[in-house]
């Protein structure tokens, strides 16, 4: 080797020595110095930590993407073949779904925090393509994709497997507020749920009736605790004690029977005036958060109405002046259409 060289290669050392040096002596003082440097470190650590002992699966990815920056609570609703593929006029029961919250207010924001259930592989691309966050359940092989008429053998399935779902929702410490897609989103409802936590659980209803009030499962809003958990698992579980039951009354059997009460749920029933729908219409538009397309037997009829529904309200947008809604001629004509055939 000659002389050259060798002092060659001792100068990139040398030069080597120092960078290296000089990157100690930046990261050590910057350690010292800026705590917030500690910290994310600290907290990167600990991620790397949890996902390596508790890998993220899909929904838990999906719903810590809904539910940034709204205080763990996610807007959660199912979609499925039947609900994407379009009816009248090239409309899709999805898509009037979105339009609400495009055309309702202060609701454009809420939907970076709606993940949507899709239950087959044509309802979770469309939801992808939507750019939304989705989540594919798994259905251990039952077909959902198809429209499930109201009180049918499949209808009853889906809620089910919905109830379950949402349980496992609460169970990863998330609350929620479940709509159904044929709920119109006008308003905010945050503003109008209860903010003290004074409710564990708050729960739309067909009508203001005095007594025994006649509880809606297309809309409610649950905190994450201990006891929202118990009551969600022992919903689910009288399922088998229930054949023939919709979740939805057996989740009022339970209500009528004292269960919340013995568990410690504090519940509170949305009345029709803000949390509307086609059962008992809200008076006052000025106060309308949402409307539900309950007493309707099938998605066409309902397509039908709710479209009526986001005109009416595009109509007060603009004047400000409170009015009737359009009847709902379709919705009471379904429940005659003994011989309805679903499409999808």
């Amino acid at each position: 080797m000659s002389l050259c060289t060798h002092s060659s290669g001792n100068i990139v050392l040398a030069v080597a020595l120092l960078f290296a040096g000089a990157i100690y002596i930046f990261f050590s003082s910057r350690s010292v110095s800026d705590p917030t440097f500690v910290f994310q470190n600290n907290v990167d650590t600990l991620l790397l930590q949890r996902r390596t002992e508790y890998p993220v699966d899909d929904l838990e990815a999906a719903l810590d993407s809904a539910a940034t920056g709204n205080n763990r609570t996610v807007i959660i609703a199912m979609v499925n073949k039947a609900y994407v593929a379009e009816v009248g006029g090239g409309r899709t029961m999805f898509d009037l779904f979105l339009e609400s919250f495009w055309e309702g207010e202060g609701t454009v924001p809420l939907l970076n925090h709606l993940m949507v259930v899709a239950p087959d592989q044509t309802a979770y691309d469309r939801c992808r393509f939507k750019r939304l966050h989705c989540y594919k359940m798994d259905t251990d092989g039952v077909d959902l994709e198809g429209e499930k008429v109201f009180m049918s053998k499949d209808f009853i399935e889906m809620m089910w497997r919905r109830t379950r779902l949402l349980l496992d929702v609460l169970s990863r410490g998330y609350n929620l507020i479940f709509t159904d897609t044929d709920v119109m989103w006008l308003r905010s409802p945050f503003s109008r749920l209860s903010n003290n936590e004074s409710f564990d659980m708050q729960i739309s209803v067909d009508s203001n009736s005095v007594g025994k009030p006649f509880i809606n499962t297309g809309f409610y809003h649950v905190r994450s605790n201990n006891k929202t958990i118990s009551l969600f698992q022992k919903w689910y579980d009288m399922r088998l004690d229930s054949p023939g039951m919709k979740e939805q009354d057996v989740l009022k059997k339970l209500l009528d029977t004292g269960f919340f009460e013995e568990l410690g749920v504090t519940v509170g029933f949305l009345n029709t005036t803000e949390f509307s729908g086609f059962c008992q219409d809200s008076s006052d538009m000025g106060v309308v958060t949402t409307v539900h397309a309950n007493c309707c037997r099938h998605i066409p009829a309902k397509v039908s109405d709710l479209t009526l529904v986001l005109s009416d309200w595009k109509r007060y947008k603009a004047s400000r002046v409170n009015s009737k809604w359009s009847p709902h001629d379709e919705c009471l004509r379904s429940w005659h259409d003994a011989h309805y055939i679903p499409k999808f």
